[in-house]
């Protein structure tokens, strides 16, 4: 039979353990984002570059001020949709990373719970007496904490909902503003023919 030290510097081992596997889980999902993030960043700047040396050289060549204008117009559009795109995938890799994160801290702080749960009904079957009520706030402590972190968990997961649902709002505003704007400038350069 183990003593209460034992039992204590074991859970106490097991609890650095299980936080330093937590730690590694989470920095390198957090690191992969990054590195998906980065990659992304790196091709939407090569595209915007190629792009954009085309767009000018279009608007180079226009015969009249209508042309650019109508040409001005035409490249919005795609831009804007570009800018939507890019938004769309950046809260993609955010919410890969937050169900990564969610699923690991899970997985590890149940069986934290559950092992520091073990340990505190061992050491209650072998506490002297009198000590019910420190057995009592230490199961009550541990079923706090776990109501906290499903909070937490939960509140994360809404968080993440309201960015996709803000991203998706402002993305169709942008996409309607972007429609508007060029069909102004279309009938300006109409009117002005």
């Amino acid at each position: 039979m183990f003593s209460f030290q034992e039992q204590f510097s074991a859970a106490t081992k097991n609890n650095l353990e299980t936080q330093l596997a937590l730690f590694t889980t989470l920095t390198g999902k957090t690191l992969e984002s990054v590195e998906k993030v980065i990659e992304l960043n790196i091709n939407v700047a090569k595209a915007a570059l190629e792009e954009s040396t085309g767009n000018a050289r279009q608007l180079l060549a226009a015969k009249d001020p209508q042309e650019f204008f109508a040409l001005s117009t035409a490249q919005t559009q795609p831009t804007a949709e570009k800018a939507v795109s890019y938004g769309r995938h950046v809260m993609t890799i955010l919410s890969g990373l937050q169900s990564e994160f969610t699923k690991a801290t899970e997985v590890q702080i149940g069986e934290h719970s559950r092992k520091l749960a073990s340990l505190v009904d061992e050491v209650s079957k072998n506490a002297p007496a009198g000590s019910e009520n420190v057995v009592a706030f230490m199961k009550s402590a541990i079923a706090s904490a776990n109501a906290g972190y499903e909070q937490l968990t939960k509140t994360t997961k809404q968080a993440v909902e309201a960015m996709e649902v803000n991203m998706n709002t402002a993305a169709t505003q942008m996409s309607q503003a972007a429609s508007k704007a060029g069909a102004r400038v279309a009938s300006v350069a109409s009117v002005k023919k």
